[in-house]
């Protein structure tokens, strides 16, 4: 098993990377460059997350090795006492060594992560602080050619790139006047790592102090259904809001387009620039600003005025931005939708004595094997009105505490003596009976749990409708590169915070131990000792700080404009619009379900009737057939044996089918019948207001 855990965790962090990445993005619409930077930003993100405990079981048992070593070395205290207990003590500790210092199954050979992680680090922090903001820009661009998006891109980044130099440099500046320190390749390189871990431990804080406390909220509020029901009614006001902005914000991006599309004729230079832009527009304005072929009017007319290529590069990005919002919040209203009348249908079969679980609407889809065999209504009613409240509410406990303990753990893990963190605790329990199975599962449970805080902070955050992660392909290229930068810059961090809760960390915990693989390319913090011994021990406290300023802060969003949902009389009014909102829609989808129904039922209907009359079309044309031919084997007989009421019953018997006939049936080709119907009647299978005279207007004269 050698090398081969490794393996297996990086082609399921592959997959899991290009899963979500599929959920937010489009890879149909999307640059390929904007795609595989994303991607490959997350998958080495969560390359770290996934193979951070293999490293750290590998370095345990390194040091089961170091200590078993150090321990053969040591010298007995007694030469009587060691001629005496040396024989049965080496053997003792050759089993024990046997029994103790066992290879893990996910043990990593030497050699391989120092590589691995040097590789990973540098190639994240290439993506963030280089390629990921350049190709940023570049896919925000309003330019028409690779150059122009090329030069936009570098204006932008010029700010940003020189930002950064200028905080390169003040710690150089102070790492080069400081007697005792001669600058090396080595120590720029950890200068590096520490602005940027600083940079990124910042802001990791901030968003671990809303993530312990609302993953857990979220898990509490989904158990209450009538509070999430009230809350889905806030979502839809505010969304509704949103929705009209970016429709309206639509209509005037297409009205400046309009405008330019009549200005600008077939043979302007920049109409090449103009049927880009239309072609970002949606198809029913493409139809409405449909190219004047035919308009040959000279565009160097002095009467006109002409936008210039800036203008329409502008123009160009504000159409992108508007579809993307507009079509963003259209399928966010209608998923809205979804989860409002699913929730509204809980509230109804609650109630409900049948026990089985009815839905307002039929499904979009059709039933599958799974819903029709294992989870059919009554399954699904037990699970929505009675298990999922208590299966949240025990998810929601046991997340709270898990919170509770990383709080504390953030608080406490400078102490070595004793050691208050508690996962340091945990893996020393752990260490001691070299239990790696446990250690790695211990590591791995901490680092996702704290990787959720984190990264679902990032997925919800949104920055004035600038930024923002939308699920269902709705995530546009500069939230996609913007996420793989926070991911890139939270990540190393992150995982040097869980190192120091563990006390793994040697810069933190001031322990002489091997270090991980990671820590080693991390480098020593010591150089610059108030950031390793100040701001990466003390900062995290702030944790508290926030948590117990979140419902403040929250309030103080409400009062600035930024409507959130509190519960109480500031947004009711929300609340009330939201649910005469939904009763709009409900009424609405209602009455699409009806008419579908009724034009099923006629189609059903008009099926059966077709059916009939193709049948007694057949069977009359049999019939006929059948007649026309006894009428030349005995036409002497008929006419000597002729009786009035025989020939007046098979006349009525052919009325009477030919009645029966549709309206499209023609009689033309029974005129070699010898029931001929009477003067003065329409023959039948045909009727008089849909059918053409035969005779000539002069006959009955």
């Amino acid at each position: 098993m050698s090398g081969a855990a490794l393996g297996i965790e990086i082609v399921v962090v592959f997959f899991l990377a290009l899963f979500l990445l599929h959920r937010y993005g489009d890879f149909k619409k999307q640059q390929r460059m904007v795609l595989f930077g994303t991607l490959l930003a997350w998958y080495l993100c969560f390359l770290i997350v996934f193979i951070l405990p293999l490293d750290v079981s590998t370095t345990i048992y390194k040091q089961c090795l170091i200590d078993h070593e150090a321990h053969a070395q040591t010298p007995s205290v007694s030469p009587v006492l060691s001629n005496q207990t040396t024989p049965n003590t080496s053997i003792s500790a050759s089993k024990n060594t046997q029994r103790v210092c066992y290879k893990p199954w996910s043990y990593i050979p030497d050699g391989i992560m120092p590589v691995f992680w040097r590789v990973v680090y540098w190639t994240s922090q290439c993506l963030t602080w280089l390629l990921l903001p350049f190709m940023q820009s570049y896919a925000r661009s309003g330019g028409f050619s690779i150059t122009g998006k090329i030069k936009t891109a570098l204006i932008e980044n010029a700010i940003y790139y020189g930002t950064y130099l200028f905080i390169f440099g003040s710690l150089l500046i102070y790492v080069a006047v400081h007697p005792q320190w001669h600058l090396s390749w080595y120590e720029l390189q950890t200068i590096g790592i520490t602005a940027a871990n600083t940079w990124g431990l910042f802001l990791l804080v901030l968003l671990l102090g809303y993530g312990l406390v609302e993953i857990p909220r979220s898990y509490w509020e989904a158990s209450r259904q009538g509070h999430l029901l009230i809350k889905t009614y806030f979502k839809a006001a505010k969304l509704m809001t949103e929705k009209a902005d970016s429709e309206e914000n639509l209509e005037d991006v297409m009205e400046e387009v309009r405008k330019i599309n009549e200005s600008i004729k077939y043979n302007h230079p920049l109409r090449k620039n103009v049927d880009t832009i239309l072609r970002k527009c949606p198809v029913e304005y493409q139809e409405k600003m449909g190219r004047n072929m035919d308009d040959y009017e000279d565009f160097d007319d002095k009467h006109n005025t002409y936008p210039t290529e800036r203008s329409l590069s502008k123009l160009h990005k504000q159409v992108i931005y508007a579809v993307q919002r507009h079509n963003r919040t259209h399928v966010q209203w209608q998923i809205l939708l979804e989860q409002a009348f699913h929730l509204e249908d809980v509230a109804k079969n609650e109630t409900s004595t049948s026990r089985q679980f009815v839905h307002s609407f039929a499904p979009p889809e059709p039933v599958g094997w799974f819903r029709r065999y294992i989870y059919t209504p009554t399954v699904e009613w037990y699970w929505e009105c009675l298990l999922k409240q208590w299966f949240y509410r025990i998810l929601s406990v046991l997340l709270s505490l898990f919170s509770v303990a990383v709080v504390w753990s953030e608080c406490t893990f400078f102490s070595t003596r004793p050691v208050l963190s508690l996962f340091a605790v945990f893996i020393q329990l752990a260490e001691r009976d070299y239990n790696y199975l446990y250690i790695e599962m211990a590591c791995f449970i901490t680092i996702f749990f704290l990787c959720t805080c984190v990264y679902s902070t990032v997925f919800r955050i949104r920055v004035f409708n600038y930024y923002y992660l939308a699920s269902h392909h709705q995530t546009d290229a500069y939230s996609l590169q913007f996420s793989g930068m926070l991911f890139c810059r939270l990540t190393p961090p992150l995982c040097l915070n869980f190192l120091g809760l563990i006390h793994m960390d040697s810069a933190i915990s001031h322990q002489a131990k091997e270090q991980t693989a990671y820590t080693s390319i991390m480098g020593s913090m010591r150089v610059l000792s108030f950031i390793a011994n100040g701001f990466y021990i003390y900062y995290p406290m702030l944790i508290v700080i926030l948590i117990r300023s979140r419902g403040l802060g929250t309030r103080c969003l409400n009062l600035l404009g930024f409507q959130q949902f509190m519960g109480d009389e500031m947004t009711s009014d929300l609340i009330d619009e939201g649910r005469e909102l939904l009763c709009r829609e409900r009424r609405k989808r209602q009455r699409i379900e009806d008419g579908e129904s009724r034009r099923r039922e006629w189609r059903e209907r008009y099926a059966q009737r077709d059916e009939i009359a193709g049948r007694n079309r057949t069977s009359m044309s049999e019939m006929k057939e059948t007649n026309y031919g006894e009428t030349l084997n005995s036409n002497t007989n008929r006419q000597a044996n002729y009786t009035p009421s025989s020939s007046q019953t098979g006349r009525d018997s052919i009325e009477l089918l030919q009645d029966a006939e549709p309206l499209d049936f023609n009689a033309e080709t029974l005129t070699d019948d010898p029931l001929q119907s009477e003067p003065g009647r329409h023959a039948g299978g045909r009727y008089f207001s849909m059918s053409s005279s035969r005779s000539r207007i002069f006959d009955d004269v």
